[in-house]
């Protein structure tokens, strides 16, 4: 089974405008180089529109309804948020490709799936917009595997900023348990360790709240202490990843010092455990990463190790751990000790 990467030229069609850091420019190079060097092993596919029922399974048909009448003029939508002529038609390509990543995977038709999209969607809450997310691609990919089977569907997000939307989303929930690693406190000021979840989703809500400046060797502690060891416990059928490369040093919205060895390792760490639990089945779902360099390694990268690249090792020396990961990983087996076994 091949890896899939599912992506379309439509998506450089959603533009906020000159000077917003979520450009069409972010996926332009790495679609340029897929279409003229083709990697072995990989199928780049065209997505398909989500359907109305997919949206609606996460946002409110009235939400839908409400970006649908926005479609093919400009609209500010939070200070952040923008909606331009062609953004309506990129959205539901977006949720689509997202959606048939999953699909794929579940159906056996692929072992793993990129989402290669814009805009990101981690953000989005049922009925808003923000932070630069229209509807919410990652949810909606995990509610349409749901529906399609999958018992227990986990997302980890390692975005630096955390996903206000689709924590809010599955808050609730014991089917699908979302994690994610991020700086704190930061943008949009949610993910402290003390949030868990509610009802029976107490405890299928696992954040990691790391203080700027954090680096590979804090990330690899973080994977090892508490994301692995969760999912081994979890053992879901689908792993979906919410993407986003911001982490990385060179990024200019945030503070940490992710480089591009460090993602290509916890992608590897996921990918043995989806080996481990469900058939290799995981999906990668992009959101943000702001320096177009880097974007563009990281990317390239992670689209590798899912065809089976090794891990390269860092051109310098590694980077330890630090006080920061410690620090995180102490709050977050504080908030989850009657859980999982921290």
């Amino acid at each position: 089974m091949s890896t899939i990467v599912i992506t379309d030229k439509r998506f450089l069609e959603h533009d906020p405008g000159r000077g917003h850091p979520e450009s069409p420019a972010r996926l332009d190079a790495v679609q340029t180089d897929l279409a003229g060097a083709p990697i072995a092993g990989v199928t780049v596919e065209a997505p398909r529109f989500a359907t109305d029922a997919e949206i609606e399974a996460v946002h409110p048909a009235g939400y839908r309804e409400a970006l649908e009448s926005l479609a093919g003029r400009s609209s500010q939508l939070d200070p952040d948020t923008v909606m331009s002529p062609g953004s309506w038609d990129a959205v539901r390509l977006a949720a689509g490709a997202a959606v048939d990543a999953a699909l794929a995977t579940l159906s056996g038709r692929a072992r793993n799936a990129f989402a290669l999209v814009r805009p990101p969607g981690h953000h989005a809450v049922p009925d808003r917009a923000m932070g630069f997310c229209l509807l919410n691609n990652a949810a909606i990919a995990a509610e349409a595997a749901r529906r399609a089977g999958a018992a227990r569907v986990l997302i980890v997000d390692w975005d630096v900023h955390h996903g206000n939307g689709t924590q809010d989303i599955f808050a609730g929930r014991d089917d699908v348990l979302y994690m994610s690693v991020h700086q704190y406190p930061f943008y949009p000021g949610t993910g402290a360790a003390e949030d868990v979840g509610r009802g029976k989703g107490a405890g299928f809500t696992l954040n990691v709240p790391l203080e700027a400046g954090s680096t590979d060797g804090d990330y690899d502690e973080v994977f090892k202490s508490l994301v692995i060891p969760v999912i081994d416990q979890f053992r879901p059928e689908l792993l979906l990843i919410s993407a986003g490369f911001d982490a990385h040093e060179q990024d200019p919205l945030a503070r940490m010092r992710l480089s591009i060895p460090g993602y290509a390792a916890l992608t590897k760490s996921l990918c043995d455990a989806a080996d481990r639990h469900c058939h290799g089945r995981l999906v990668a779902v992009t959101e943000g990463g702001y320096d177009l360099t880097a974007l563009k390694g990281c990317l390239e990268s992670t689209i590798a190790i899912l065809d089976g690249a090794p891990v390269q090792p860092p051109p310098d020396a590694p980077r330890p751990a630090t006080q920061r990961s410690r620090m995180a990983i102490a709050q977050t087996r504080s908030a989850h000790g009657k859980y999982w076994k921290l």
